[in-house]
């Protein structure tokens, strides 16, 4: 829904702001930190006041409800991460701020860390609802205003770059706190000046849509070592950065109340803090804003000021030193030169000038306001800020210089919410703000090619990945109701306290709104991604399993939720009352037990289903199909034999590989034997069928050529116990190869396939798995025949949403039957050309099963990915027959499911199979009001028949917190989640709709989200600012990867088969394959001898380095890029050649050298693939090579090959829509 209908501001965002101008340029001198400065140059950015950095202001109040995840470590940065594209902030350069302010804003301050989860019963505590957040800005504008430039022609583009990069800030030590953290040390006001000069006319229109950001701040570490550190310190340590607080530092007039916003924008000036940070002020509160100096968690902080103000700024003192340039990895603050012009947009700015260094800033002529003046009002500019006013700036140096000048801003009061007072026309020589105006009474600055905003300018990946590893120190403790867990890229442990472990679940938000209003106008995916059967690490306990004896299960009378820890104990423990649904049921007499004096249980610790958010209950014979126990499962491979799959020695490949599989079922307790049984077909255009019964000598084979009524030719001796019948097995398996090594049959069937496994199963009365391994497009006369219905010529049509529709309705009535017998199916495809994935994948997908593709397969370089892909997935923990259903707390329920199963109702997901990789994606709505005290529940319960033949129950329970405050909500969410939520949603979305359609919807739901934030909670600044929530200052990034990826842009090198397998594939991953799907981990191969993993660079060719060999992995794929200038001894170190000609590129495994860079390169590659479900092989790839082009396919910040936009480009373009749906 239009953002805008709900509470509009003031003056629309587009309206120029008078104090809130585009980034302004710090100025160039530095006056003394401390005092001030001279009283002729005081920037005039308006009154203020109000403004002392200094305590916060009282009745801040940190907040408190579960803080985000980052917000333990470091309040800083705030949520909302403005993301300015203008200039960035410099470091912070002052001392920690006082201790006793920190608590104030942040929940964690340092002293108030909690280390373990308060005891469950408590709920967090919330942040007050009115408290207003201010978000930092980012100044997207594309135009960039022109700096009035006193002092000197202005300096070329070129010039200004070089400048900034001699602000650059070095990575050297951050501050304690981050570079954008640190709180003046002085009380000065951090410096306003980083402010853009005023928007002269405000009649003016905003920029261009088209430009859209222009300029993103610098960022502010260096690309790779811009970190936000924001974890690094708790609040009270952190230093603040001098800054005012991003975005909200506006100017207050001086007695003119600030508003406050919630910090909860990363404006962008400089890379923003980790997402994990908590958010910062309790949204609503309409406090005072923050001291500017302390800006409690200016989200940017790198380079950015911080991000909000909360409350009205202390009266400041004297004008504020300038401080110095953001530390941003880009050069000082300025948008960055190259952003500023955004190359992308259109218009061409006027380059910033940037007054030589050593002048004096130049202010505006009029009088310095009565104080000192105030925080630079825009986001953008604010975010700009330079560092502290006061100490000097951080240690690195390139930051000292003085930041460039950018016109100051005349001083206006803020208006409250948007509105800003009258425009006033420009000082004099103050160029005016976006391209097209006039410059009134300064030369005009030439007008310089336009460059593109500074990649380092915007936020991250990288930054926050590392940023939440660094603040993850602790194990994560489920008791807390509402605290998001770790990053799934940070590696963490996990004590369950009374939630599932995020391992199994993780939500989009952990903060719920409380009305179904509130959701709409913040479109926020509400959705849980539930992975039930996940395999844990070592060093945590898995689910432990509860027996209740013959009356099974405890479980509420009306709902039939299971006993779990959200239940309350009534009556002496006599009765117990439904935390889902309130209904109060007796506790039968062999359950009770008394309750100590806070009203608990005296055994609930003894209990896993009082005390932990996940555990296993045994089924009773009332939970099996037909009333009785069901029998142990059965494999069954089914194996082509047509002539393709003959030749290219995939036959004896599979035989081969059986013989030692066999002894690896999959078992409950290891000393045993499994008590899965075996079966084995092969086909071509009829079936044959063996008999492979201990008693025989030799297999018997029994073949079925009336395909079109599939029957099973055998009961007895089919599907045999493999310990017993081994003998047999290993014949017909050396056997088989050896039978159809002269067959010429290219023709394949495959429905009767998938019938003749079924068959066999309902004859066993048994549930199991089918094994298929097929090659080709089934054109033999049988039911489920296809045709090739490949046609380029529709894709980006209205018409190409059929081509990922199943042909024929025959393989839909297949997966149900296969699903009410419990036949899970297994796709191994072997394509050299067409073969409809689209529709040989519904019986898989439908039953919970996988399909793997081995396109143009070849024994030599295919045979290693195959066979590791086929023996997990014989050997992986899975549960047969199974049905989950989710049930909710009044107020929510489940509405929407994603994943591989089937459903013949809207609340039971049925699984035939469901294994310990598959995922399944829930979305919940609104059908009642929330109540913040009591939160909102949900309880996931898997039915199912363990590999032994042992019926179960898994049951996980998850407790989030409910808020009817938005920035409550933008304060607690997981991107990653959201983003695979979003890309499942889009992914089921091309069956009905054009692709272009589906990339729509899905760029106007980023936007309102980040619109909804921009408008209700972040504080007012320059339309040309980019205002981003901090935990969400990736979506951006991350949804462009969605939007450029094969399935719905593909290239002209993509298959339609290839897509159809994609679009399946990703139906059932997880959070953490999605997050390495959607964007690349892209390793630099240093310092290996030091045993430590490198830490990754961003995914963008500028990244990489010709002397340099990189990593990159994609979940589904391995590349090693070798750079054309490495050097000799690392070549000798890795392929054993001094020389990069003589590398072969076709090696699919790198040499086995005694050499530690050797060795630890290939145990990086082996901890890599065992972290994921599916075997990457490993492609080598040389720069200029021709597979570079496929490499370079995955270095998702740049422009694809398909069309796809850049990182750069996007944020622009996302800014852009922003900036519609405000206005």
């Amino acid at each position: 829904m239009n953002v805008n209908q709900h509470t509009p501001m003031a003056p629309p965002y587009g309206q120029p702001q008078p104090s809130y101008g585009q980034p302004g340029y710090g100025q160039p001198t530095y006056a003394p930190l401390d005092s001030g400065y001279p009283a002729p140059y005081t920037p005039h950015n308006g009154p203020a006041s109000a403004y002392h950095p200094g305590i916060p202001p009282q009745g801040y109040s940190s907040f408190t409800s579960f803080p985000s995840k980052a917000m333990a470590a470091n309040p800083i940065s705030d949520p909302s991460s403005p993301l300015d594209l203008g200039p960035a902030r410099g470091p912070p350069t002052s001392g920690p701020t006082p201790v006793q302010a920190a608590s104030q804003y942040n929940q964690h301050s340092s002293g108030d860390m909690q280390n373990g989860p308060p005891p469950a019963t408590q709920a967090p505590p919330r942040p007050p609802a009115s408290l207003q957040y201010n978000p930092g800005g980012v100044n997207m504008s594309a135009q960039q205003p022109s700096f009035p430039q006193h002092y000197g022609p202005p300096p070329t583009m070129h010039q200004v770059t070089n400048q900034m990069t001699g602000m650059h800030i070095s990575s050297g030590p951050p501050t304690p706190a981050g570079p954008g953290y640190a709180p003046p040390p002085s009380s000065q006001p951090p410096t306003s000046h980083y402010s853009a000069p005023p928007q002269p006319s405000y009649s003016q229109s905003h920029p261009p849509a088209s430009s859209a950001p222009s300029q993103l701040p610098p960022s502010s570490a260096p690309a790779g070592s811009q970190q936000y550190y924001p974890s690094s310190a708790p609040p009270s340590q952190q230093p603040i950065s001098s800054l005012p607080p991003t975005s909200q530092q506006r100017f207050v007039s001086p007695g003119q109340p600030q508003h406050t916003f919630p910090p909860s924008s990363t404006s962008y000036a400089g890379p923003a803090p980790p997402p994990t940070q908590p958010a910062s002020t309790p949204v609503t509160q309409t406090q005072p804003p923050f001291l500017p100096h302390q800006p409690p968690f200016s989200s940017a902080p790198g380079g950015q000021p911080p991000a909000f103000t909360t409350g009205p700024p202390p009266p400041a003192q004297g004008s504020f030193p300038p401080q110095a340039p953001p530390p941003s990895s880009q050069p000082g603050s300025f948008p960055p030169p190259s952003s500023v012009s955004s190359g992308q947009y259109p218009s061409s700015m006027p380059p910033p000038q940037q007054p030589p260094q050593s002048q004096p800033p130049t202010y505006h002529p009029g009088p310095p306001p009565p104080q000192a003046q105030m925080p630079p009002t825009s986001i953008g500019q604010s975010n700009h800020q330079p560092p502290g006013p006061q100490g000097p700036p951080s240690p690195t140096g390139p930051l000292q210089q003085p930041p460039l000048q950018q016109g100051m801003q005349t001083g206006y009061p803020p208006q409250h919410n948007g509105a800003f007072g009258q425009p006033r026309s420009p000082q004099p020589g103050y160029g005016g703000p976006y391209q097209g105006q006039p410059n009134y009474g300064a030369p005009a600055p030439t007008p310089q090619a336009q460059k593109r905003l500074d990649p380092d300018a915007i936020p991250s990946p990288i930054q926050v990945i590392e940023d939440d590893k660094a603040k993850t120190t602790e194990p994560f403790t489920t008791g807390v109701r509402g605290q998001a867990p770790p990053l799934v890229t940070t590696n963490f442990q996990v004590k369950d306290q009374g939630n599932a472990s995020p391992r199994f679940v993780r939500c989009t938000a952990y903060n719920m709104p409380c009305t179904a209003d509130m959701a709409k106008q913040s479109q926020v995916p509400l959705a849980a991604v539930i992975k039930p059967l996940a395999i844990l690490p070592p060093d945590e306990t898995p689910p432990y399993l509860v027996d209740h004896g013959e009356g099974g299960p405890i479980r509420c009378n009306r709902c039939k939720a299971y006993m779990c820890p959200y239940m309350q104990f009534i009556e002496g423990g006599r009765r117990f009352q439904c935390s889902f649904c309130s209904c109060v049921t007796e506790v039968p007499p062999h359950y009770f037990q008394h309750l100590d004096h806070t009203g608990r249980r005296v055994d609930c610790y003894d209990r896993p289903e009082l005390s932990l958010g996940s555990y296993e209950f045994l089924a009773t014979v009332d939970y099996c199909k037909n009333n009785k126990i069901p029998q142990p499962p059965a494999y069954i491979f089914l194996i082509d034999v047509s002539y393709n799959a003959v030749k290219s020695g995939l036959v004896s490949i599979i035989c081969q590989e059986l013989k030692s599989l066999l002894d690896h079922l999959p078992r409950e307790n290891p000393e045993m034997d499994s008590v899965i049984r075996v079966g084995f077909v092969t086909y071509n255009k009829v079936l044959h069928f063996y008999n492979v019964k201990s008693s025989l000598a030799q297999p018997q084979m029994l073949v079925v050529s009336d395909v079109s009524d599939m029957f099973v030719p055998l009961l007895d001796g089919f599907l045999v116990n493999v310990n017993e019948s081994r003998q047999v097995i290993e014949s017909l398996l050396d056997q088989i190869p050896e039978m159809f090594a002269d067959t010429r049959e290219t023709e394949t069937v495959f429905g009767p396939v998938i019938q003749a496994g079924l068959e066999a199963l309902k004859a066993a009365d048994c549930a199991g798995k089918l094994f298929v391994f097929h090659t080709s497009l089934p054109i033999a006369e049988a039911p489920g025949k296809l045709k090739n219905r490949e046609d380029k010529k529709l894709i980006g049509t209205d018409k190409e949403k059929s081509l990922f529709q199943p042909q024929a309705g025959f393989y839909n009535n297949l997966a149900k039957e296969c699903v009410t017998q419990g036949c899970c199916v297994d796709l191994f495809l072997f394509p050299n050309q067409y073969v409809d994935v689209a529709t040989l994948g519904v019986v898989p997908v439908s039953t919970g099963g996988s399909i793997y593709k081995y396109t143009y397969f070849q024994a030599e370089s295919d045979q290693e990915r195959f066979l590791n892909d086929l023996r997990r997935d014989v050997q992986k923990p899975v549960g047969f027959d199974a049905v989950m259903r989710v049930r909710t707390s009044t107020g929510i329920r489940a509405t929407d499911f994603f994943g591989s199963f089937f459903m013949n109702n809207t609340t039971d997901v049925e699984l035939a199979g469901l294994d310990c990789d598959k995922a399944i994606t829930v979305e919940f709505k609104h059908d009642d009001k929330l109540s913040e005290e009591t939160g909102a529940l949900m309880q996931c319960a898997v039915l199912y028949t363990s590999c032994s033949g042992q019926r179960r129950l898994r049951i996980h329970n998850m407790a989030v917190n409910c808020c009817s405050q938005l920035a409550d909500l933008y304060r607690n969410c997981e991107t990653d989640t959201i983003i695979n939520f979003l890309s499942k949603y889009a992914f089921r979305g091309v069956l009905n709709n054009p692709t272009k359609a589906v990339r729509d919807t899905l760029v106007n739901q980023c936007a309102q989200i980040l619109a909804c934030y921009r408008k209700n909670c972040a504080s007012p600044s320059s339309a040309g600012q980019l205002i981003l929530p901090e935990c969400m200052k990736l979506l951006p990034v991350y949804l462009n990867c969605v939007l450029k990826s094969d399935v719905l842009l593909p290239g002209a090198d993509v298959s339609l088969d290839d897509r159809a397998y994609l679009r399946q594939l990703i139906s059932c991953m997880d959070v953490a394959e999605t997050h390495v799907f959607f964007y690349p981990r892209l390793l630099p191969l240093v310092k290996l001898e030091s045993g430590a993993l490198p830490v990754a660079v961003r995914d963008s060719e500028e990244r990489l380095s010709k002397g340099g060999v990189y990593l990159l992995e994609t979940g589904l794929h391995l590349f090693l890029w070798v750079g054309a200038s490495v050097q000799q001894e690392l070549l000798l170190n890795i392929f054993g050649t001094p020389s990069f000609g003589q590398i072969d590129s076709s090696m699919t495994s790198l040499p086995v050298l005694e050499n530690p860079i050797s060795q630890r390169l290939r145990e990086i590659i082996d901890s890599f693939r065992a972290q994921r479900s599916r075997y990457m092989k490993l492609i080598l790839v040389k720069q200029e090579d021709r597979a570079e082009l496929m490499f370079k396919h995955f270095l998702v910040e740049d422009k694809s090959a398909s069309g796809g936009a850049s990182y750069v480009d996007f944020l622009c373009h996302m800014h852009k829509e922003i900036r519609q749906l405000l206005s």
